[in-house]
């Protein structure tokens, strides 16, 4: 009598190592999206401090997207030499101000819709895209928006 496996116990293996891939992959990918978005809210608190030092050094918030040029300084002083970027590819935070330097808004889109967010749905500026799935293209409205802003306006 021969010893080894047959065809069917090779299959029944292939098969149950096949369904474990699949469900670790699946826990893993979740892992990296969770770990984005922690990075997009930590940055964003960052972002926040360097803004609160900009503005008691000059009594307004940046009028300008400081976010595009990659450095938050007003001329004289820097308050933050490199601004934090999105870590997903074609993905940006957003920075609203007011005219006069009063108040400001960031927006960053998170990828995990499963989280406990400040609010549940935002208007998408002009200026600001979502490519998660959490954009619902049929109101214009994103879902998954982490929003931090000045302690007299609200995101």
């Amino acid at each position: 009598m021969k010893k080894g496996f047959t065809l069917i116990e090779l299959l029944i293996v292939i098969i149950i190592l096949g369904v474990l891939a699949a469900l670790i992959t699946g826990n893993f990918i979740t892992s990296l999206e969770k770990g984005r978005d922690a990075q997009r809210k930590s940055d964003l608190e960052s972002l926040q401090r360097a803004l609160e030092l900009y503005y008691e050094d000059n009594s307004a918030y940046p009028t300008s997207n400081f976010l595009a040029t990659g450095t938050l300084s007003n001329g004289t002083k820097v308050y933050m030499e490199r601004t934090p970027s999105d870590p997903s590819q074609g993905q940006s935070y957003l920075y609203q101000f007011a005219a006069d330097g009063s108040s400001y808004q960031l927006y960053a889109c998170l990828e995990n819709d499963q989280q406990i967010l400040p609010y549940t749905s935002v208007n998408v500026p002009g200026n600001f895209t979502c490519n998660t799935q959490c954009f619902d293209k049929s109101n214009n409205k994103v879902k998954c928006v982490w929003g931090i802003s000045s302690g007299n306006t609200t995101p």
